[in-house]
């Protein structure tokens, strides 16, 4: 189960690369969630990317050649320790999805059939990135009702909250980020599902060898190809997504080996999320 991290107590540094605009901002983003950056933001033409201070040097060579390749530059400025949740509230707005909205404690209830409380910290998941609103459209076209789920890198929760609001029996949500781990803990808690969500912070091997209905896994090309055999094995029907329109060729290859076959496709601004079926 999650720990007790501290959100406060360290420096982190922010990278600004001014981009193109959106497109380039989403590349950019898929590219560089594969070193520690901790959080995303944009903030008109400029993305803003979060690393803790001590994780720099590891990573500032690879993240250097990251922005020659796409044309740009950035600019890396230390931000000493402060209240984080103020900094993010002062850039979370409500999110509508369908029949579901993503709004912080801070904001007024909307009304919506399905609605998701989200506390604004360092984590991924409050339904404003592309892969984000695609996993939760394809959720609600789903049949939830008393599904065992997992949910593979859950950040903020909010998948695994989703499928627990639309009637999942019991939900499992992984990450292997500590401090996602216990913003999950409080998510759940404030949308009352705590007694179906159950956070587990590590990775896929703490659930390794138990059986779901559905997985769903909002991570990244590399680690959903690494891991596809063994949410095949834990479940027959899986839905990703981190991934490129592009990219889904490969994936689908993967999946057919697997004995998985595409059984639907969600697709915006360039992303793609993709619900397999056992065949």
């Amino acid at each position: 189960m999650c720990g007790n991290p501290i959100f406060a107590g360290m420096n982190y540094i922010e990278l600004n690369i001014e981009t193109s605009g959106s497109e380039q901002a989403e590349i950019l983003t898929a590219l560089l969630s594969d070193l520690p950056f901790e959080s995303f933001a944009e903030q008109g033409r400029t993305l803003k990317c979060y690393m803790p201070q001590d994780k720099l040097a590891a990573s500032m060579e690879q993240a250097d050649d990251i922005l020659a390749g796409q044309g740009v530059v950035g600019r890396y400025v230390l931000i000493e320790d402060q209240n984080w949740n103020a900094l993010w509230e002062s850039n979370f707005e409500p999110v509508t999805i369908g029949s579901c909205t993503i709004r912080a404690p801070f904001h007024a209830p909307s009304g919506a059939p399905v609605e998701i409380v989200i506390m604004p910290k360092m984590s991924f998941g409050t339904g404003h990135h592309a892969t984000t609103a695609l996993m939760v459209e394809a959720l609600l076209a789903c049949e939830l009702e008393g599904l065992r789920v997992l949910d593979a890198g859950s950040g903020t929760g909010i998948l695994s909250i989703l499928a627990a609001l639309r009637g999942a029996a019991q939900v499992d949500a992984v990450d292997t980020d500590s401090r996602a781990c216990e913003n999950c803990v409080e998510n759940i808690a404030v949308n009352g599902v705590s007694e179906i969500v159950r956070p587990l912070s590590g990775d896929i091997s703490l659930v390794e060898g138990s059986r779901y209905d559905l997985i769903v896994a909002n991570i990244n090309l590399n680690i959903l190809l690494a891991d596809l055999p063994r949410y095949a094995a834990m479940a027959g029907t899986l839905i990703v997504s981190g991934i490129f329109e592009g990219d889904l060729p490969a994936l689908d290859a993967r999946a057919a080996e697997l004995g998985l076959a595409r059984a639907a496709t969600f697709v915006k601004e360039g992303w793609a999320a993709v619900k397999y079926s056992a065949q």
